[in-house]
């Protein structure tokens, strides 16, 4: 509990109000918001909130004891107020405890033009007023979630031996496709400079070259994992994929560890108990807004959650689930094909299939990236996606390829310009081994956790196609 202040009241936390033992009669103070007024007469009420927890706290008012009692029970909500009084325990009550204010001091005061009223709002409302969502009991949930999960993600990689690399956010690596990253420049779009050639000087642009936002700190992560062995980011990543989709963002964050002396095997018993591990803090450390989520954004989604941290994650190689698929009788949007990706119906069918979390492995070559390990088949490649019942893919990962002439084929079968990758395939040549990695799309766990299902409920400030605000 926060210290006592000179004039011997003590600031709190709604929070502590709630899990402290503050003893009946203790003249304290809170700060916070208004989220309810109501008036009868001799008393009032007010219910604050502070953003410590997820619950408010209940001040009683008394006429004759407020000097400013008319103006306080009149507050719109959004209101900011420091409050005095005295607590009043109720442990039979709903709620274990209430504030009998001395003073009420309004710090500002909003009015009608408020946009968050008592009636409930949309979340298409509230994406439009992003910088005031937060305010509402169901972002309040989703953004703490979201803070106690970050948190969660640290833990385990701490715990296990892995070191947190700061990766580039600027660079001159070309890892997702060149055509799916953010250019950047100086250079002065009305008078480019150009070459004899009539193509643009980037030799007077700031770094002498073409420079991009990532779109992934894996190769990054890969020379590090070289060194120290397990290592994972955590951090911004950019996309310029023009999508609408519920599940795509052009900024989000990405979890990528990287792990040297690990085999595709050893990638997912990782993924798996890292998984489990986050699910399990998360439940443990939000009681509150889990139970909010749970009964008002989806039903049975606690249970959903508990199941996978007690379920064995099923394994299976692509081509097994395409067979799966092709024998299911069910006519499908897109037909399921050897050698093919598959849909969000198949995800979601093949999770039912095996009544939990599965990893689809040994994905066909043609479909994956440059740098994963081929297998001896000479057709597939040992990369993994794991698929969750309710939300599809939540992580992709492979063995990466260890040999450096191997690389170098699959970078020509595959048209990838070597020259700007070469440090990248020379960790190749200098100590490789066998190693892996995974990417986990932070927001698309924010959703699976919480149970929202657009992206955009899942990151503060969402940047999507048309969407830039703030």
């Amino acid at each position: 509990m926060a210290q006592g202040l000179k004039t011997g009241i003590c600031k709190v936390s709604v929070k502590e109000l709630y899990f402290n033992d503050i003893p009946n009669g203790s003249l304290i103070e809170i700060n916070g918001w208004v989220r309810t007024t109501r008036d009868s007469k001799a008393f009032g009420f007010l219910e604050i909130n502070d953003g410590s927890c997820l619950k408010n706290a209940q001040v009683v008012l008394e006429a004759d004891k407020i000097d400013n009692f008319a103006e306080a029970v009149k507050l719109n909500i959004g209101s900011a107020v420091s409050v005095q009084g005295r607590v009043v325990l109720t442990p039979n009550n709903k709620q274990p405890f209430e504030i009998t204010a001395v003073s009420v001091a309004v710090l500002q005061a909003t009015d009608e033009t408020y946009p968050i009223q008592k009636k409930r709002a949309s979340v298409e409302f509230l994406r439009d007023i992003a910088y005031l969502r937060p305010r509402t009991n169901l972002f309040n949930a989703v953004f703490r979630v979201r803070s106690v999960a970050a948190m969660g993600i640290h833990e385990y990689f701490q715990q296990n031996g892995y070191v947190y690399v700061n990766t580039p956010l600027i660079t001159t690596t070309d890892c997702e496709g060149s055509d799916q990253m953010f250019k950047i420049s100086t250079l002065n779009f009305n008078n480019m400079p150009k070459n004899k050639d009539g193509k643009v000087d980037l030799s007077q642009d700031l770094f002498g070259k073409q420079a991009y936002i990532t779109g992934s700190g894996q190769l990054h992560g890969e020379a590090f994992a070289m060194a120290f062995g397990k290592i994972y980011t955590f951090g911004p990543t950019f996309r310029t994929e023009n999508s609408n989709t519920k599940t795509h963002a052009n900024e989000f964050w990405m979890i990528e560890p990287e792990m040297a002396f690990c085999d595709l095997e050893e990638l997912m018993n990782v993924e798996e108990e890292m998984l489990k591990f986050v699910i399990g803090y998360v439940l443990e450390n939000c009681p509150q807004e889990m139970e909010f989520l749970n009964n008002f954004v989806q039903k049975g989604l606690i249970e959903k959650l508990q199941k996978v941290v007690a379920s064995d994650f099923v394994r299976i190689d692509h081509k097994d689930v395409i067979k799966i698929l092709k024998e299911a009788d069910i006519k499908w949007e897109f037909e399921p094909e050897f050698g093919g990706d598959i849909a969000k119906e198949h995800e979601k069918y093949i999770t039912e299939y095996f009544g939990g979390p599965v990893f689809i492995k040994n994905w066909p070559k043609d479909i994956k990236a440059y740098y994963m390990k081929l297998n001896p088949d000479g057709q597939t490649v040992a990369a993994v996606d794991l698929e969750v019942p309710g939300a599809g893919e939540l992580m992709g990962g492979s063995q990466r390829e260890e040999d450096y002439e191997k690389i170098l084929a699959r970078c020509d079968q595959m048209g990838v310009d070597k020259t700007s990758i070469d440090w990248f395939l020379n960790l190749r040549k200098f100590g490789s081994c066998v190693h892996s990695g995974f990417g986990m799309g932070f927001e698309r766990l924010v959703m699976y956790l919480t149970g929202v299902d657009n992206i955009r409920d899942a990151i503060p400030f969402p940047r999507t196609p048309n969407n830039c605000e703030y």
